[in-house]
């Protein structure tokens, strides 16, 4: 199969890099200077990563200087929650509970997990079906333990956005707890704004809107005092060490401005294609069911469909549609090579039957009306053949 064959409904997992970020970031993959060299070519490179900065700084509405580029998400994430826990508790030892909800990312909840060995307790937060913080969990928890609150902005899974955001970090912040939020599915997605949100800390990534694998940024409210993870030579203000590599952060501030550009009209695209995808989907499978479409009210992204095909494992129907050149995600992890149903989806009061029979289909800047039609085709004919082969 050619690459031109395929099609890629897989955009909340990773991105095809935006032929214009490729461009900006060409002239700096064999440019040698380091960018903490005093010389013209170090000075140089320093220019192109501040340049970034403010891109990065821009896009979420927050000073450049806020800004700490990070290898991606996942350290993005772990300097927030595991950095901000150890300078809470090192102001106030009381303050040792890490709070995150249970439909946040691995890389949040791990992160709060591991804090256990030096002494921290982590607390994950109920979430209704929607998956989202129930309110009354988070008053329960929000006291003077709490050293660092964590709530996914929008569900890489799901895609359901949280709005009521802004109202628990007004009242973590009340509690002298540290608020952080994952926007890695968000920037670029929809408008994210720190100020609106009273978020102390938020993680981002380019590779999540056309920018490249390797690049992601921590915004770091004024302030906010954070342990850094690694020692070296004091880069990022001394909140990450280590060479900067300046390639991969051109490409992220490239690529977040040209996704910001882009995002009304984006979001309008995205969702008439998703919706016309799952119009089609829900008249030719009549109980196939889509999370976090049954309750009005529900915000979610324009990106993402994660459906139950009711009957059919999802990495069933994920091989065929695969063998017929169509790559999207299961709902499903696959952990020492035993099959587990989403510990989101669990979360959120989905049945384990119809966790491990969810597939998520997720688009983005490449995605066209034509691949829509593509899967309406392929996904209900597929899904029939797979249900007659279960009931066999």
């Amino acid at each position: 199969m050619s690459a031109s064959d395929l099609l890629y409904a897989d955009h909340h997992a990773t991105t095809p890099v935006m032929s214009e970020v490729l461009d900006a970031m060409a002239p700096w993959l064999a440019f040698a200077a380091n960018a903490s060299s005093v010389h013209s070519a170090g000075r140089t490179a320093r220019r192109a990563i501040e340049e970034a900065r403010a891109e990065v700084a821009r896009a979420v509405g927050g000073l450049p200087e806020e800004i700490v580029f990070t290898s991606g998400g996942t350290e993005a994430d772990n300097l927030a929650v595991r950095g901000a826990a150890l300078a809470a508790r090192e102001s106030d030892p009381g303050r040792v509970a890490v709070l995150c909800t249970a439909a946040d990312h691995p890389a949040v909840r791990e992160a709060a997990r591991s804090l256990s060995s030096l002494g921290f307790e982590a607390v994950d937060l109920a979430v209704d079906e929607d998956g989202l913080p129930r309110p009354a969990d988070l008053e329960a928890r929000l006291d003077r333990r709490a050293a660092v609150i964590s709530a996914i902005l929008a569900n890489n899974e799901t895609g359901v956005v949280y709005t009521a955001f802004p109202s628990l970090a007004s009242r973590a912040r009340e509690a002298g707890t540290v608020v952080h939020t994952d926007a890695v599915q968000a920037v670029g997605k929809i408008p994210v704004d720190v100020g609106s949100l009273g978020a102390d800390l938020l993680s981002l990534t380019g590779h999540k809107f056309g920018g490249p694998k390797g690049a992601g940024a921590l915004w770091v409210r004024k302030g906010t005092r954070l342990s850094p993870l690694a020692s070296g030579g004091g880069q990022e203000k001394g909140r990450r060490a280590g060479t900067e590599n300046v390639a991969a952060i051109v490409g992220l501030g490239a690529a977040v401005r040209l996704a910001v550009g882009r995002l009304d009209a984006e979001a309008v695209r995205l969702a008439a294609l998703r919706d016309r995808l799952e119009t089609g989907l829900r008249a030719a499978i009549p109980r196939l069911t889509i999370h976090g479409a049954s309750r009005p009210g529900t915000v979610r992204l324009p990106t993402a469909t994660s459906a139950v095909f009711p009957g059919v494992p999802g990495e069933i129907l994920l091989a065929a549609l695969d063998l017929e050149g169509i790559a999207v995600s299961s709902g499903s992890a696959c952990h020492s090579g035993t099959t587990t149903p989403s510990a989101v989806l669990l979360a959120m009061g989905v049945a384990p039957d119809a966790a491990r029979s969810t597939v998520r289909f997720s688009f983005g800047a490449t995605t066209r009306p034509e691949e829509i039609d593509r899967l309406l085709k392929a996904v209900p004919r597929l899904f029939s053949r797979a249900a007659r082969a279960a009931a066999c």
